[in-house]
């Protein structure tokens, strides 16, 4: 069986960044045989959130290249020469393309590594292989769409899965309901539901203003509660002194903090990225409640302060126990759809890794996204978007992908460089 130099689980735009990094790391000689597992059969990033009229909410520069080398052929810019498109984007006079365009642009990069990426094979297992008391291979197993399962051997593991959907425990229960669902499968479930009159959207961020105005626009006229915790919609702080948190200098200042202060850091730029939408589309969100008092006809209801206590789902629709936070008061609302635009969590990589926790170290990150591992413990093992706490808000978005890949890729290159004894690049039997 042949040893890989690098598999890869996911290939997101984290991952195409790294390919993109090492592929322009092999034209100076480098060159590594690296293998990238995707259970999706095919490149998305987030599809169902595709909305029309959504922007990004980070300049096109932010791109899977430009930072770390603006020569290259995978920036933004190049892709809209490409395309032949560059004048026409220019003169639009705007650093946030539509969401659908950096999709395309997205999707456009990932193809350049087809040769690259197994997609349709969902990472089910990985496992350490021993030998000479060191475990110096990983063997790491999927299965495809057909239920075929495929083993393959590797040197190193980088791990780019993004976020698994955040269900807030009373609506776990109720997973199979097709009438409840996570914001991150909102266009396919919609449609299905085009009969649906009395929609809630549970969040306060950036998905929840999205849904509740997709919502209004659609021509069924659906009524649509707006659910948030907090007392306001607080708009995302974009100013430029705030914005320099996302600079790739950062991420080294907040490494290199206790803790207690990276929690501190946290807790004080939260509204850069959570619970924090445009401030245009709260501007939206309120023209359309004020309208609606001067029409008398109020269709939507913006309910703050309000937390779901219980769920309860039947023939009528999926009933909803509301706790008003100020007043203590408890009522009961139906629906016949419930969304959950409730984020997402980062803890994911722990599970799949399972098998590797008695040779890692409580899963911590070294600066260059490394987890710290035992001595008989010879692979390294990185991930992607799954280190806030130590290296920043940044770590989950796109600003930091570009500078990310280089770092990981340096620290795999000197890895792969001192790293060399056998059975690392010998075939091995399965």
């Amino acid at each position: 069986m042949n040893v890989h130099d690098l598999i890869g689980i996911g290939f997101g735009p984290s991952n195409v960044a790294l390919a993109i990094a090492l592929e322009e790391q092999r034209q100076m000689g480098r060159q590594l045989d690296t293998l990238f597992l995707e259970k999706q059969p095919n490149f998305a990033w987030h599809k169902d959130m595709l909305l029309e009229g959504t922007d990004m909410q980070i300049s096109f520069l932010k791109d899977l290249a430009t930072l770390r080398n603006p020569s290259s052929r995978f920036t933004f810019v190049n892709y809209l020469f490409e395309k032949g498109r560059l004048q026409d984007f220019i003169n639009l006079k705007t650093f946030f393309p539509s969401r659908y365009e950096f999709n395309d642009y997205l999707a456009w990069a990932a193809s350049h590594f087809d040769n690259q990426c197994a997609y349709g094979e969902e990472v089910v297992e990985i496992a350490p292989e021993m030998f000479r008391n060191q475990v110096s291979l990983l063997r790491v197993t999927s299965r495809d769409a057909d239920g075929s399962t495929h083993e393959r051997l590797t040197q190193n593991l980088v791990l780019g899965i993004g976020g698994a959907p955040n269900i807030p425990d009373c609506f776990r229960p109720l997973k199979s309901d097709q009438r409840v669902f996570h914001s991150s499968r909102y266009l396919g479930r919609i449609e299905k539901l085009d009969r649906a009159q009395r929609i809630a959207v549970i969040g306060a961020g950036q998905s929840a203003a999205e849904i509740f105005l997709d919502l209004h626009g659609r021509p069924n006229a659906a009524q649509v509660d707006l659910i948030m915790r907090g007392r306001a919609m607080h708009p995302s702080d974009d100013s430029p002194s705030v914005n320099e948190i996302f600079n790739s200098e950062f991420t080294d200042y907040i490494y290199s903090r206790t803790p207690e202060e990276r929690a501190s850091l946290l807790d004080e730029f939260r509204h850069t990225n959570y619970a924090a939408p445009d401030i245009d589309q709260i501007d939206q969100i309120f023209d359309i409640l004020y309208t609606q008092k001067v029409t008398g006809n109020a269709r939507h209801r913006l309910l703050t302060h309000t937390e779901t206590r219980a769920v309860l789902a039947n023939d009528d629709g999926i009933q909803l126990q509301l706790l008003n936070r100020d007043t203590g008061e408890v009522q009961s609302a139906s629906y016949d759809a419930v969304i959950l635009a409730t984020g997402y969590t980062r803890n994911q990589h722990r599970d799949l890794l399972a098998p590797l926790a008695p040779y890692l170290a409580d899963f911590t990150v070294d600066r260059h996204y490394r987890l710290q591992s035992t001595s008989e413990f010879k692979p390294a093992v990185f991930v992607q978007g799954a280190s806030e706490t130590s290296h920043g808000i940044s770590d989950t978005l796109l600003s930091i992908l570009a500078v990310r890949s280089r770092e990981i890729g340096a620290a795999l290159i000197k890895e792969i460089g001192i790293n060399q004894e056998p059975p690392t690049k010998k075939a091995v039997n399965a």
